[in-house]
């Protein structure tokens, strides 16, 4: 789950990092007023939605006194704000963030992740923070540092300082820099975050540190452990099929393409996915019912999957394990009568009672196309995509 700007740098602020001064505002009256509030010469108008790459399509603007603010806010809530994150469909802006300014002397990056290879917490830092740090990782590498941490030991004083000069850090920053990682460690180990990032990370002319932007994402599965940041979920900035097939207990990702994939198991979407692409068809979606798929769960998945105007065909691909490819079958049936599927569907069943699964699609009376291996069924979704087209 991700969250937004605002909330990130409130929760590490909690956490004791330091962060500019701002405040929310869903109005151009609010920003101004909150403009006015700072008391600072410069503010900075921030739209808040969960994509990076805000400053390049036109989200982050300087405002010299409230009026401007005011003026500016205007112009960004409302806006679809399209950058390299959003995709070409950007994202509807709801609501900035007012934020004093910075006089900025470095800009540094700083983010903790999770290591899967070793099993560790790994800090990365670099010289050269800010809104290019994916053409750093690109293409000059050798500019990012990596430090890995034991989970059973934990964070020690002179990683912390070892990264600390190897940002370039000196005196006194050192130690507030141990401070800041610190607190970000904290942050990431007790509300069970999947990314932790700071871009950029700023040296002030002053000489201080400060968080300029912040980034987290938290681990979905362990949500229900910590309601505080559930709590600061936003719907608005989620995909809608996905919410809805979130609230039913389905994984979805919507896609570009026109193929619907319904599946059941993570490692068979990824396949049939593959398979669609190896065939010269693109999948519209990734979407898992789980392993106990029934007339429900599939009549529940071809409306989801229905709902995206781009799915031409339909392939559902089935491994019979824990549930029975006849009991699927007549789930698809089913479902495909009760909702009046007129698009065009293929299936695959294979595993326990698939010859009886066959047989029950093939007495059906649906106009379906029945494929026994991966290859045919992706050869058979794709043709009849194209022919829909």
């Amino acid at each position: 789950m991700n969250v937004h700007e605002y909330q990130a740098k409130a929760l590490l602020r909690a956490f004791g990092a330091p962060v500019p001064a701002g405040e929310l505002a869903t109005t151009p009256a609010e920003a101004r007023d909150r403009a006015q509030k700072l008391g600072v010469p410069v503010v900075v108008v921030k739209a808040q939605v969960h994509a990076g790459g805000r400053g390049k399509g036109g989200g982050i603007k300087l405002a010299k006194s409230p009026a401007e603010a005011e003026t500016e806010a205007g112009r960004i809530l409302g806006m679809t704000l399209v950058t390299p994150q959003t995709g070409a469909r950007g994202k509807l802006v709801r609501k900035v963030y007012i934020e004093a300014g910075s006089e900025i002397a470095r800009e540094l990056y700083l983010a903790i992740t999770l290591d899967r290879d070793s099993g560790r917490y790994a800090i990365i830092a670099s010289t050269a923070g800010g809104m290019d740090i994916e053409e750093v990782a690109a293409h000059t590498p050798e500019r990012i540092r990596t430090t890995l941490v034991r989970p059973t030991v934990g964070l020690q004083s002179y990683q912390a300082r070892a990264i600390a000069y190897g940002l370039g850090l000196t005196g006194d920053q050192v130690k507030e820099f141990e401070g800041l990682l610190g607190a970000l460690y904290r942050l990431f180990v007790e509300k069970d975050a999947a990314l932790a990032e700071i871009n950029p990370l700023i040296v002030t002319r002053d000489g201080r540190l400060l968080v300029l932007d912040a980034k987290l994402n938290f681990d979905d599965s362990a949500l229900f452990r910590h309601p505080d940041i559930a709590a600061l979920r936003d719907p608005d900035e989620e995909d809608p099929l996905e919410r809805v097939a979130a609230e039913v207990g389905f994984s979805y990702v919507g896609l570009d393409g026109d193929i619907g994939c319904m599946v059941n198991g993570a490692g068979l979407a990824m396949a049939t996915m593959d398979m669609i692409s190896v065939c010269g068809g693109n999948p519209a979606n990734f979407l898992d019912v789980g392993g106990d798929a029934d007339k429900g769960r599939i009549e529940s998945a071809f409306r989801l999957l229905l709902r995206d105007e781009k799915v031409k065909t339909i392939l559902v691909n089935i491994f019979g394990g824990i549930v029975r490819c006849d009991l699927i079958a007549e789930g698809v049936v089913g479902a495909s009568k009760g909702i009046g599927l007129r698009v065009p569907l293929v299936v695959r069943l294979q595993g326990t009672n698939a010859e009886a699964g066959r047989k029950i699609l093939a007495e059906s009376g649906l106009d379906l196309t029945a494929a026994e291996t991966l290859r045919e069924a992706g050869e058979r979704a794709v043709a009849a995509a194209r022919r829909a087209n």
